[in-house]
């Protein structure tokens, strides 16, 4: 594949982004491309800046890292520009090419498919570290969303704090509650075993500031559709058969990707060397969030709960 050169926009678009890096103090540049382009061309406007370059297909990104560029290879073609650059920027993230809280200048196709035309600096804390109730929403599950935002704001709060200064991975399965615990067992020691429903609510923050407490045991926290926590320290049986989790995640992201295939719980796990919370339903990781250094915020909180299971 040729490399096509760069048009008169995009270079004036490239001055105007390395300008902008400059003058915003910004972490690197990400140029969003749906083609192969002339990088060394690309590299002389980019300056002493890190360019990062991502694209959906391999082929376009051939060539980048021969001129001082990293690529940045992306699965979501035909998304939106907000959700391809989302995208890109937690693979930047993942790839620790840059940090969570960086600010970072964007180049892309904002407004004409295959035309780079808009320039953004973008805040990853505030690009990032919005959800919205849409993307819990659209989880094929009849847990309601409330109870699915307690458990993903609780993960993330320990993937971003760990434990007394350390790191904490953990593991929470919600809903299908009888399905899910006849394919797990205790570990031997359940800490939440004993107490009333009341006691085991996550409404309430002094059950949640206790669930961090015991959040370095091994085992599952198994939370029903109702946000009552059924189980702590639960080993996973079910089989990881026909289940593939990406490289470098370890038992904890198996577990989650086999009991959600077996069963039809979501389930949220904190890996312990990033604090990154990946969500999992039907065997697959469908939402992944980075641990930043102020809270979560949620937008567009409407909806009509989804009956129990």
């Amino acid at each position: 594949m040729t490399s096509v050169n760069l048009s008169q926009q995009l270079e004036q678009l490239l001055e105007v982004a390395a300008r902008l890096y400059e003058g915003t103090a910004s972490e690197a540049m990400l140029l969003l491309v749906e083609q192969r382009l002339d990088w060394e061309r690309v590299r002389s406007f980019a300056g002493a800046a890190p360019m990062l370059v991502a694209a959906d297909d391999d082929a376009h990104l051939a060539g980048v890292s021969d001129h001082g560029l990293r690529g940045v290879p992306l699965d979501v073609a035909g998304l939106p520009v907000h959700e391809r650059l989302t995208q890109a920027l937690l693979e930047c993230v993942a790839a620790e090419m840059i940090a969570p809280e960086a600010q970072v200048v964007a180049i892309y196709s904002g407004f004409e498919a295959g035309t780079i035309d808009s320039v953004s600096v973008l805040r990853l804390e505030e690009h990032l570290g919005q959800l919205t109730s849409r993307d819990l929403r659209n989880l094929e599950t009849k847990v309601p969303l409330e109870t699915l935002k307690m458990v993903v704001d609780l993960a993330v709060e320990i993937g971003r704090e760990g434990r007394e200064g350390k790191p904490v991975g953990t593991l929470f399965v919600v809903g299908d509650t009888r399905k899910v615990m006849q394919s797990s067992h205790s570990t031997g020691f359940d800490p939440v075993r004993g107490y009333s429903r009341s006691e085991r609510k996550l409404t309430d923050p002094r059950v949640r500031e206790g669930i961090k407490e015991i959040a370095q045991l091994d085992g599952a926290f198994v939370v029903g559709a109702d946000g009552t926590v059924e189980g702590a320290a639960r080993y996973i049986d079910a089989s990881a058969e026909n289940v593939s989790v990406a490289k470098g995640l370890g038992a904890r992201h198996w577990a989650a990707a086999a009991i959600t295939r077996r069963t039809r719980s979501v389930a949220v796990a904190v890996s312990e060397t990033s604090g990154t919370v990946r969500i999992f339903q039907n065997g697959e990781v469908v939402l992944r969030i980075e641990p930043f250094r102020r809270a979560m915020k949620w937008k567009d909180f409407e909806y009509e709960p989804p009956s129990g299971d």
